[in-house]
């Protein structure tokens, strides 16, 4: 049954000139040069520089805090006690003291000149290996359900089973901008937050609700900032104390930017998750059943339950507990995709295990099984998996498992699928129309540096008819319209709907002044190449500038919201993606010859921006791969490598050369924008985990991939998939 068309709807392919065009960032040029300010950049008169003394022990008691000598040291503004004595501190780097001093190095000669005394507690920080002691004093059972009869299914004589341990250790998110404010606060009351955050609507609350101010006193601005990944929703307790300083120090600007260790050590962690799995087929291929008892941990709180057995959840007969670990660490947060990667390297590290049992060609094996995962991914997944094949040369360089070829360096290909929600959020617009022609939309979001500026001027550019130079965007600043954090790949449905109904209204209101000029209905006009004509009829038409004189003195604002009339955004994506690795047998290096990804995100806005959330997905699922891992000492639950040299990233060298196929046209474009950012980040891990295993012969259970890692499994030290 054919639904009926509503005003909002998304133009038809034909009559897109900019939506799912390759369009450059609005903002790159300001980028590339230098001239956009990020929090670090924002110096207002008199501004003084903050420092927080953080615990240097994992697991303490604060005995006494004497802070007289700090306050001593001349140039120092104000001095803080943020924790005091008899607080239990539950993980190194919390914050004790801030420091506000008229520069960096009076606060860090202040913070010195405190004197914190400590009782050390007990520690626990390791998590891959739990005894049974630990289990007993630091985990909790957060899952435990069955359906079906797993155990008899494992007790068919014709199911082919496969066993093995998997997993990945807890990671930063490594922002390269790092987490900062600059704070005035007065007694007016007047807060001004300069924040590098990933939710500017949000924050004025949060800051309100602790500060005892009204929310309508507090302004949150951020034009431009340099990562989040799913760790910048909060202000902090540095952002709180940040304000505090400023009341303290008389309303003085405050800075406070965290150094990279404190970065690694407090700012977020993506949580671990380790597991033994269980999985079983028929002769011909088909799932019977799933057992997985699995564990992890994203701090003193544990972590979520991840989502197991990951896309393929349909699985007649399954088993499955997760148990939530606590460690003295600095807490999770979500990190682009919660829970999803893990449970992917679990689950299609498990699953092409089993294939490997069966002699089966793993994608074959997906592709028999993919009436198990839920509607409409299964449709996604038999569009996407031949995309996929053909251009990794899955034919051409896939092999049965071991067969790398003769020498030391053996060549190997991996598959994983993936999934994420996406709906796009709540979000609020104000479109104006102002007589000279010229238009803005603003709203209270954020661009995180992924193109949003220019997703919401390709809209109401499209919307209007205009190019992209003639709509100004603002947004960054808590003074405009509310519209949602930038979480969970919600953004782009978000304010593309909100600014698509807005400049609808906008468009229509100009047709009611400007149709009596044409002699026509409103309804008969419509906005194409700069101009207000009647439908089909160039010849009869206004220039924008002719029709927005009309106007007189009184612009159209109206505002746009979503959710609202017409479904412009749905929910639910999928993915595939192929990975092409080289591994050393001799060094245990790991090189990464080709990476394929294929992924669909409903209409593409802007197919340039597009594409490059997944470029960033895949670079990013490499480095966790091959690299990432935050490594604390298990007797004094010290970080090892909080800065840059220790803690591994991927560098150019690294990185090989990167397909991306989007998923548009017809049973794709008609959903609307869905989110992006999120489901490429999901795979990498398994399927580069899977590669390696197609090229040595054996399961290196954990990523990161490290040549060590490697070779224990080449020599039987690492214990992975059984028969």
């Amino acid at each position: 049954m054919a639904t009926t068309p509503c005003k909002y709807d998304w133009p038809a392919a034909s009559d897109r000139k900019l939506i799912g065009k390759r369009i450059s960032r609005i903002d790159g040029p300001a980028k590339a040069s230098g001239r956009a300010r990020y929090t670090y950049d924002t110096n207002p008169p008199g501004l003084l520089f903050g420092k927080i003394v953080r615990s240097p022990y994992a697991h303490v008691r604060i005995t006494s805090i004497d802070i007289s000598d700090a306050q001593k040291v001349p140039g120092v503004k104000a001095v803080r006690i943020i924790q005091n004595e008899g607080t239990e501190i539950q993980w190194e780097g919390d914050e004790i003291v801030g420091i506000a001093a008229t520069s960096e190095e009076i606060a860090e000669d202040a913070a010195r000149k405190v004197k914190i005394e400590y009782v050390h507690l007990p520690v626990f920080v390791a998590d891959a290996n739990l005894s049974a002691a630990d289990q007993a004093a630091r985990t909790k059972v957060t899952k435990d359900d069955q359906q079906g009869d797993v155990e008899k299914a494992f007790q068919d004589p014709d199911a082919v089973i496969s066993e093995g341990f998997y997993g990945q250790p807890v990671i930063c998110h490594c922002c390269l901008e790092s987490h900062g404010t600059v704070v005035i606060f007065n007694d007016t009351p007047s807060v001004k937050v300069w924040q590098t955050t990933q939710a500017v609507s949000n924050n004025p609350g949060q800051y309100a609700e602790v500060l005892k101010v009204p929310a309508s006193s507090v302004e949150v601005i951020c034009q431009n900032m340099g990562g989040g990944f799913g760790s910048k929703f909060q202000v902090d307790r540095w952002g709180i104390e940040c304000a505090r300083l400023s009341h303290d120090a008389g309303g003085a600007p405050v800075k406070i930017m965290l150094e990279r260790a404190a970065e690694l050590q407090v700012a977020g962690t993506r949580p671990s998750l380790y597991g033994h799995i269980k999985v079983a087929a028929k002769k011909d291929g088909t799932l019977t059943a799933w057992q997985s008892e699995s564990w992890g941990t994203g701090g003193v709180a544990g972590a979520g339950v991840p989502p197991l057995p990951y896309v393929f959840t349909g699985i007649p007969n399954q088993k499955i507990k997760y148990t939530a670990v606590s460690t003295n660490t600095g807490g999770a947060r979500a990190w682009r995709a919660p829970n999803h990667p893990q449970s992917a390297v679990l689950t299609m590290g498990a699953l092409d295990d089993l294939a490997a049992r069966l002699n089966m060609d793993p994608i074959e094996f997906l592709t028999k099984n993919i009436e198990l995962a839920p509607e409409p991914l299964r449709k996604y997944y038999l569009d996407e998996l031949p995309i996929a094949r053909q251009l990794s040369e899955w034919n051409k360089y896939w092999h049965p498992r071991g067969q790398g070829g003769s020498g030391p360096v053996k060549r190997g290909l991996g598959v994983s699928v993936h999934t994420w929600g996406g709906r796009g959020h709540n979000s609020t617009c104000n479109v104006t129309i102002n007589a000279d022609g010229s238009v803005e939309v603003a709203l209270g979001s954020q661009d995180l540096g992924v193109g949003t500026r220019t997703v919401i001027n390709i809209v109401a550019a499209e919307t209007l008819g205009l190019p992209l130079e003639a709509v100004s965007v603002k947004l960054g600043d808590s003074r405009y319209p509310f519209s949602g954090a930038s979480g969970g790949s919600t953004t782009v449905g978000g304010v593309s709907s909100s600014t698509r109904r807005g400049a609808v209204d906008a468009r229509d209101a100009l047709f009611e002044k400007v149709a009596p000029s044409l002699g026509v209905a409103a309804d008969q006009l419509e906005c194409a190449n700069g101009r207000v004509q009647v439908k089909g009829n160039s010849a009869k038409s206004l220039t924008w500038k002719q029709a927005c004189a009309k106007l007189g003195t009184k612009p159209i604002q109206v505002t746009g919201k979503n959710p609202g009339e017409c479904n412009l955004s749905s929910s639910g994506v999928g993915g595939v993606q192929i990975a092409d690795v080289s591994v050393d047998t001799e060094t245990g290096i790991v090189k990464m010859n080709r990476m394929v990804a294929v992924q669909d995100c409903g209409l593409v806005i802007d197919l340039k921006t597009a594409e490059s959330q997944v470029f960033g997905a895949m670079i990013m699922g490499i480095t966790y791969s091959l690299f990432e891992e935050k490594i604390a000492d298990a007797q004094t639950g010290k970080t090892l490598n909080a800065n840059m040299e220790a803690y591994r990233l991927a560098g150019i060298g690294d990185i090989p050369d990167l397909v991306v196929h989007m998923m548009t046209g017809p049973g794709y474009d008609e959903r609307g924008p869905v989110g992006l950012a999120e489901p490429p980040t999901v795979s990498p891990g398994a399927a580069i985990s899977n590669a390696v295993a197609n090229a040595i012969g054996v399961r290196v259970p954990t990523i990161p991939l490290t040549p060590d890692k490697v070779l224990a499994a080449l020599n039987g030290n690492e214990k992975g998939a059984t028969a």
